[in-house]
């Protein structure tokens, strides 16, 4: 058994084989193998989403099984029942488990304590399925041979704002395990943290952080230009604070010049105009936002197809 929970947890077979079946079932949606048939997958909630949810559920029906909406406020773990309890109930339903909460820890502790393949959503620590969705992107644009995964090796991408986020930790990890050069520009008391640090020693890379408080110079000659919003669920009270220290790190046209020529912009979602980034760059033929929204939705149904064949 096997679970998704950080960027690094398949190999670079395992990756090119969920690129290559990633691209097979967005060739043809209605062609996609029943690879979890008849299979009940449950999806735990612990935050609001629209993405991960409707990608989620409709990959697993496309799949072949049955998706089972799961809220945490709604089951006895609000209650207080503890995780291990709830992992073991669980285990003896469900096929897997896509979680998507805020600590990080309770992924790790579902997946310590079940007995079915965990998939990490979302936490505040790592999104993989979302980097996983974007290199799948960016292969899709840069790949001229079947080596998918190779095509993103040596690619500059750029983010900016929030770089202690989860989607700056991911994209560290996930950089360094695809062979990317990834710069973080953002205010000094938003740099990445100690945490992120240790991920990367304990999965063997042996490199530093590249961090910059430098808007522009991140953003020289970069392949991508990355941005997250600046307040997340969970940071709402500070959300002034934020906007003000943030704001020399908005993605606007300056920026996308530093670029490359060729670069594109991509941008999780949801997005929030003036803020993170200008409506301009949004709506800009180098943004490549709804193809990368899209590909959540392939790319998590060949992660899902990876997992059934490591059981």
């Amino acid at each position: 058994m096997k679970h998704f929970l950080k960027e690094t947890d398949f190999d670079h077979t395992q990756i090119q084989n969920i690129f290559a079946n990633a691209r097979q079932f967005k060739a043809d949606r209605k062609a996609t193998p029943a690879s979890l048939g008849n299979e009940s997958w449950g999806m735990l909630f612990y935050k609001n989403s629209t993405r991960t949810r409707v990608s989620f559920e409709a990959g697993i029906n496309e799949l072949g099984g049955h998706a089972i909406l799961l809220n945490q406020s709604n089951m006895q773990l609000s209650r207080g029942e503890s995780i291990a309890d709830t992992a073991k109930v669980l285990s003896r339903y469900l096929y897997g488990l896509v979680i998507r909460c805020y600590e990080h820890d309770v992924l790790e502790e579902f997946a310590a304590t079940g007995s079915i393949p965990i998939v990490n959503a979302l936490s505040n620590f790592l999104h993989p399925c979302q980097i996983y969705a974007d290199l799948f992107t960016l292969a899709e644009r840069w790949a001229t041979s079947g080596d998918l995964a190779g095509s993103v090796k040596g690619k500059k991408l750029a983010f900016f704002g929030d770089t202690a986020c989860n989607m700056a930790n991911s994209w560290v990890l996930g950089g360094a395990h695809m062979g990317m050069d990834i710069v973080l520009a953002g205010p000094p008391e938003f740099a990445p943290k100690q945490a992120i640090k240790d991920q990367l020693k304990a999965d063997g890379y042996a490199r530093d952080i590249q961090y910059t408080p430098d808007a522009l110079e991140a953003a020289k000659d970069a392949d991508v230009i990355y941005t997250d919003v600046w307040v997340s669920m969970g940071d709402e009270a500070e959300e002034q604070a934020r906007i003000t220290k943030m704001q020399p790190y908005q993605v606007n046209e300056a920026i996308m010049a530093a670029a490359k020529p060729e670069a594109v912009f991509m941008h999780c979602l949801p997005a929030h105009p003036g803020q993170e980034v200008t409506q301009s760059v949004l709506d800009s033929p180098q943004s490549i936002i709804f193809d990368e929204a899209e590909n959540r939705l392939h790319a998590q149904k060949a992660i899902l197809a990876e997992l059934k064949i490591e059981e």
